[in-house]
């Protein structure tokens, strides 16, 4: 796929992606007790997720039928293929369900275990993040990039609480305690998907956590490459978008935070 029809694709994309955005904002505050499912601990579900994910599918497989599909709430066929679509239909349920203003979409698109556009909707600002391989990040049709903060102490980090995984408690207990006490501030906002969208626009400087999905942060992880940034997993390496841990931020204080957390999940490696 050449980059003019790269950048084509992932401009009608965006389009699809903000027809499902208008869909979950009209039904903010609509969803009922009765109509929330517990997948698991702390893990919630509703009826606007799922028509969210269905809306997002069929659009998506008419701009690119030869791709398949791994989505958040399953309903498709999730199946390996050339191109791939990893779709979460809304990062933030709980937020949404609160009707707390801090939920998105998050569309990756991967071709042979690379993503090639990334695209990441904050429904309530209307704000479309989007990247395609070697085109740049964008927010609607502004370019953007990570901050160049150099020192820890001049950041502001996000993070993601862990909500049903806490064999690392410890661990991240530690590293929140490092980072109170030397940076500007961490913030815990909800959203996986917009976390990295704020450090590719530079809001935030950087952001870690572990027990993510795949579409938690297949519509981000571009949006930080393309604007300049860099990734890695807890240890240092490459295995972030599957391997359910992940740090993102500007080159030099991803360096600072591998090294706080290594010290941290692995004293001893």
């Amino acid at each position: 796929m050449n980059q003019d029809t790269l950048k084509n694709l992932c401009i009608e994309s965006c389009e699809v992606i903000r027809e499902v955005g208008i869909f979950i904002k009209h039904e903010l505050g609509k969803v009922q007790a009765s109509a929330i499912e517990t997948k698991a601990l702390n893990s919630l579900v509703s009826y606007v997720d799922k028509e969210a994910e269905k809306q997002l599918v069929k659009g998506l497989n008419a701009l690119l039928p030869e791709a398949t599909f791994l989505t958040e709430e399953e309903t498709v066929k999730s199946e390996a293929g050339e191109y791939q679509w990893i779709i979460d239909p809304l990062d933030g349920t709980t937020n949404f369900l609160h009707q707390l203003p801090f939920f998105s979409v998050s569309v990756g698109l991967q071709h042979k275990e690379e993503i090639i556009i990334g695209i990441v909707y904050e429904v309530n600002r209307k704000e479309c993040f989007y990247a395609w391989k070697g085109g740049g990040a964008f927010l609607n049709d502004k370019k953007i990039q990570v901050t160049k903060t150099a020192q820890l102490g001049d950041t502001l980090i996000a993070t993601g609480f862990p909500y049903y995984d806490y064999e690392h408690m410890q661990a991240y207990l530690g590293v929140l305690e490092n980072l109170m006490r030397n940076t500007r501030g961490l913030r815990r906002l909800g959203s996986a998907a917009l976390d990295l969208a704020y450090v590719a626009c530079g809001r935030f400087d950087a952001y870690f956590e572990y027990s993510l999905n795949a579409w938690d942060v297949a519509g981000g992880i571009l949006l930080v490459k393309e604007a300049g940034g860099e990734l890695s997993d807890f240890k240092g390496g490459d295995d972030y978008l599957f391997g359910r841990q992940l740090i993102a931020g500007n080159p030099q204080i991803l360096k600072a935070l591998q090294g706080l957390i290594r010290e941290n999940f692995y004293p001893n490696s």
